[in-house]
C-alpha cells in the first residue's frame, strides 16, 4: 500500500489517497522514516549474493538451480526465499526451448480430399503412395523451410526443396522434382498423401496433381499419425543430420545442438557426399510398422542432375542464396527402385 501511495502521491496527494484506501496518513510517513527491518537487510545481503551467482552461470539458472547452487556454496537460503526474490527484483532463468513456426495452417474455406490411406502406410509396387510434408529448421540467418516427397514402397525420397519461405512454391517444386524423376503420367495409379496445411490444398498444387491423374489424399486437421511415415522421416532427418554433432563439418560442431542419433531404416545418417564420390543408403521394403534397423551400402552416383526441372533448380540457388548459412549436399536420386535412399543434408555453415 505504502507503494502505490508514494507512486501516486504527486498526482492526487497523499491524504486524498490515504482517505479513498481507508488508511491514517500517519501510517504512511511511519513507514517512510522507519528504518528498514532486519529481514529487508538480510533479503538485500541475500540478493546479492544470489546476483553474483546467477551471473556466474551465465544467467540461465531458475529458482531451483540457483537453490542448489547455493547449497553447493554452502549458503543457508530456503527454496521458497530464493524464488521470492527472483521474483521481485526480475532474475528469470533461461526457458528451454523456442517458439516453433507453425507449418500446417489449414485453409478452412478449401476443399480437402478425403483420406484415401486410413493410416495403413504400405504399398505393393513403386510409385504406388507418396506421402509429403515440410518442415523448419534452424539457421544462423533464421528459419529454412524444407520438403520432402517419400515414396512409401521403398521410403525413397523422390523430391525436395529448401525455401526461406513455407510458400505454396516449396512443396510444388518438390512435386515437380518427384513427378520429373518418376515420370508420373495418368496412368501410374499413384496416391498423394499430405497433411490438411494450406500449400498442399491450394488451387495451383491441386490442378498440378489433376493434370498428372494423381490422387490427392488428405489427412485429418491436428492429428499427426496420420501422415505418421511423412513424420518419421522428418524426425530421422532432424536428429541424424540438424541435431547431430558428428554431421556438422569441423568448426561449427558447437554451434549444433547434439542430440543421439536415432538410426532408422529411412538411412538419412552416416552420408557425405562431394563433387566426385557420393555415398548414400539403402532402405529395406517397408511395412506399416517402421523399423528401427539401418542397412546401408554404397552406390554410383548418379550424374543425370541436369535433367532435375529447371524452376525447382532455381528455386533451390535462390534460397541457398538467400538462407546464407544453409548449405545443401545431395545426393542425387537414381531411377530404379534398388538404389539408394536420396535425401538433402543440411548444415549450418558461418556466414
Amino acid at each position: 500500500m505504502t507503494r502505490f501511495i508514494e507512486k501516486e502521491r504527486h498526482r492526487f496527494g497523499v491524504e486524498p489517497i490515504c482517505r479513498v484506501l481507508e488508511t491514517s496518513v500517519s501510517t504512511y510517513y511511519a513507514h517512510k522514516s522507519r528504518p528498514p527491518s532486519r529481514r529487508r537487510l538480510a533479503d538485500a545481503a541475500m540478493l546479492e549474493t544470489m546476483r553474483e551467482t546467477w551471473r556466474a552461470n551465465y544467467s540461465c539458472y531458475g529458482s531451483r538451480r540457483l537453490w542448489l547452487r547455493l547449497q553447493q556454496h554452502e549458503v543457508e537460503v530456503g527454496r521458497d526465499r530464493v524464488r521470492r526474490l527472483m521474483r521481485e527484483h526480475g532474475l528469470r532463468g533461461v526457458v528451454r526451448g523456442r517458439k516453433a513456426p507453425r507449418t500446417t495452417i489449414a485453409d478452412e474455406a478449401a476443399a480437402r480430399p478425403v483420406d484415401l490411406v486410413d493410416r495403413r502406410f504400405d504399398a505393393e509396387r513403386p510409385n504406388q503412395l507418396w506421402v509429403c510434408d515440410f518442415t523448419y529448421c534452424w539457421t544462423l540467418d533464421g528459419v529454412c523451410y524444407a520438403a520432402f516427397v517419400l515414396d512409401v514402397y521403398s521410403r525413397k525420397i523422390v523430391g525436395w526443396q529448401l525455401s526461406p519461405t513455407m510458400r505454396t512454391e516449396l512443396v510444388l517444386d518438390a512435386l515437380e522434382m518427384a513427378i520429373h524423376q518418376r515420370k508420373i503420367d495418368g496412368s501410374s495409379g499413384l496416391v498423394h498423401h499430405s497433411d490438411a496445411g494450406s500449400q498442399y490444398t491450394s488451387i495451383v498444387y491441386s490442378e498440378r496433381l489433376t493434370d498428372q491423374g494423381v490422387a490427392a489424399s488428405t489427412g485429418s486437421v491436428g492429428d499427426a499419425y496420420d501422415n505418421a511415415m511423412a513424420e518419421a522421416v522428418i524426425n530421422t532427418y532432424k536428429h541424424e543430420l540438424l541435431r547431430n554433432q558428428h554431421a556438422i563439418p569441423d568448426g561449427v560442431a558447437g554451434r549444433a545442438s547434439t542430440s543421439s542419433t536415432s538410426r532408422q531404416s529411412h538411412g538419412l545418417a552416416g552420408t557425405t557426399t562431394s563433387a566426385s564420390t557420393q555415398h548414400s543408403t539403402t532402405a529395406p521394403r517397408p511395412s506399416t510398422r517402421i523399423s528401427r534397423e539401418t542397412t546401408s551400402r554404397a552406390c554410383q552416383p548418379d550424374n543425370r542432375a541436369s535433367t532435375r526441372p529447371r524452376t525447382a533448380q532455381s528455386a533451390l540457388d535462390a534460397s541457398l542464396v538467400t538462407v546464407r548459412p544453409v548449405s545443401a549436399v545431395i545426393t542425387r536420386p537414381a531411377t530404379s527402385e534398388g538404389s539408394s535412399c536420396s535425401h538433402a543434408r543440411m548444415t549450418s555453415q558461418p556466414s
